[in-house]
């Protein structure tokens, strides 16, 4: 055969291997109102990047008829490409093959590009729409996810991991989405759950559709699971290029620097008048947010879920940070446990990413009840205060409002190490609220008074007077600057600028041992 023969040879096979899945599944899958897995790659990356690894590959499964169907790449694609010009490496299922079910050597692609991406550095991301292990391949393929899995923990901290889940993805397919540090889900067409509802059914009785059971929406707003929501897979691949813009490539390097026109010396007049005169009045600490980063651009994450927290990136004069914020607008901004769960786990993500950390605080304390102390909401608190002390990353807090009891401290205070503590002149830095304190310090004057209210309020007003100020604090050195609100933006800009060389190691050690 000569070479112009061969290079033919090559160009059937690989006309093959770009259309190994039936028209008819094709078709299939754009009437559901879904990409391929192609076509989802060529909408991720940018155009003309894609460079693609293991396009011949075929799996060696006989029985079940399989011996006869042996499309090339199989049930995935995999390979390398770019975003905005930086390197990412990716695989997506490919549902028109198999049903994108997994088997040996769809394992075997996956794990290559992620051990790529780990021995380069790279972030990797994975496209899901899987039917889940392939049957046919037994054990075989659990030991697929099995290998996948691991390579997930040993990527953790170190190199950023996306899944986008734009199918099914059930059974022990969904836990390595759950290791990696962000979820998307499409609206109505991605499910993710361990058991469906018909085995659900069969052994609880319980019946639910697999919308309530695993949709984007139940895992945004009830699990935690999923980070992100859209409505088609187009909108969620192009959130996935913006949220790049604000991550490094690895645990070596910094986020991206983005020049901003929004001068380092913009003062906002408005924050002035942001805290009510009432301090049991709401606002939306999320304007607070919006008004001091770079030209108000703020990426929320976690948006539907435990809404008392707010998390999210910005920048500050062209530079990435974590914003941590109480919100007083959802349950008075008290914390709770999937409050802190979904702080904790952020700040963690910032700090193994070189990311530094602005807090925004104005919290009444922890979510009294019942159900919280049985939830172990003592457990799930301490995972927050846990994460912000192991942070080495600069760490700047705000405190707009109230900073009450031990919620004051687990929101970065100066006793768990924060590199810089600004406070509003509206600040209340206390153990407890004046109600409270009242009812137990002055609790027989106050029985002993012929006019028991009355001599509350009096007390109340004192206490208030006397402690619902920053300046304690200050005093004491637990705050560094009491500043007005209009300036925030300007001092946050300047303590970035000095804290920028930061450097700060932890004890030796093999890894901590965290509330779980």
């Amino acid at each position: 055969m000569g070479t112009e023969a061969r290079i033919e040879q090559l160009r059937a096979l690989r006309e093959q291997a770009l259309n190994a899945g039936n028209q008819r599944a094709v078709a299939r899958q754009h009437e559901q109102g879904k990409m391929t897995a192609r076509e989802r790659i060529e909408a991720l990356l940018d155009k003309g990047s894609f460079q693609e690894i293991d396009q011949f590959v075929r799996h060696q499964t006989v029985g079940f008829g399989m011996e006869d169907k042996r499309p090339y790449g199989d049930a995935v694609v995999t390979g390398h490409g770019t975003i905005e010009g930086r390197p990412v490496f990716v695989f997506a299922e490919d549902f028109t093959v198999f049903g994108g079910s997994l088997g040996k050597v769809v394992a075997d692609k996956i794990c290559k590009v992620m051990d790529l991406a780990l021995e380069t550095g790279t972030p990797v991301i994975g496209l899901k729409d899987s039917g889940g292990a392939r049957i046919q391949e037994g054990v075989a393929s659990l030991d697929g996810y099995g290998r996948i899995f691991e390579r997930n923990v040993r990527a953790s901290g170190v190199i950023p991991q996306i899944s986008v889940i734009m199918g099914p993805c059930a059974g022990g397919a969904v836990y390595s989405p759950a290791l990696t540090d962000f979820v998307f889900q499409v609206d109505q067409t991605s499910h993710m759950f361990i058991t469906g509802p018909d085995v659900i059914k069969t052994v609880t009785g319980e019946e639910v559709t697999m919308e309530e059971l695993g949709g984007a929406m139940t895992h945004a707003s009830k699990s935690g699971v999923t980070h992100f929501v859209y409505p088609d897979g187009k909108e969620a691949l192009e959130a996935v290029r913006y949220l790049m813009s604000f991550l490094p490539q690895n645990n070596m390097e910094m986020a991206p620097y983005y020049p901003t026109a929004d001068r380092p010396d913009r003062i906002d007049d408005e924050l002035d008048a942001v805290i009510p005169d009432s301090a049991s009045q709401p606002y939306d600490m999320k304007d607070v947010i919006e008004t001091i980063l770079d030209e108000g651009e703020f990426f929320e994450i976690h948006e539907h879920w435990a809404q008392n927290i707010v998390i999210g990136l910005g920048r500050l004069n062209g530079h990435c940070v974590g914003v941590v914020a109480n919100q007083p607008a959802v349950l008075a901004g008290t914390l709770d446990i999937a409050a802190s769960e979904k702080a904790a786990r952020f700040v963690r993500f910032c700090d193994a990413f070189n990311i530094p950390l602005l807090t925004f605080v104005d919290v009444p304390g922890f979510l009294p009840g019942v159900d919280q102390e049985h939830g172990g909401i003592i457990r799930h608190g301490a995972k927050l205060l846990y994460a912000f002390c192991e942070a080495t990353v600069p760490r700047i807090t705000v405190i707009t409002r109230k900073a009450y009891g031990g919620a004051y401290l687990v929101m970065n205070a100066r006793g768990i190490r924060a590199d810089l503590v600004f406070a509003w002149p509206s600040a209340e830095i206390a153990v407890m609220g004046a109600q409270g304190a009242v009812n137990i310090i002055h609790r027989r004057d106050i029985e002993d008074d012929p006019d028991p209210e009355s001599k509350r309020a009096e007390l109340i007003a004192d206490y208030e007077k006397r402690f619902n100020n920053p300046y304690v604090a200050a005093e004491l050195g637990l705050v560094d600057e009491v500043i007005e609100p209009r300036e925030t933006r300007v001092k946050l800009i300047r303590a970035m600028e000095v804290l920028r060389n930061k450097r700060e190691t932890l004890p030796p050690k093999k890894h901590g041992n965290g509330p779980q």
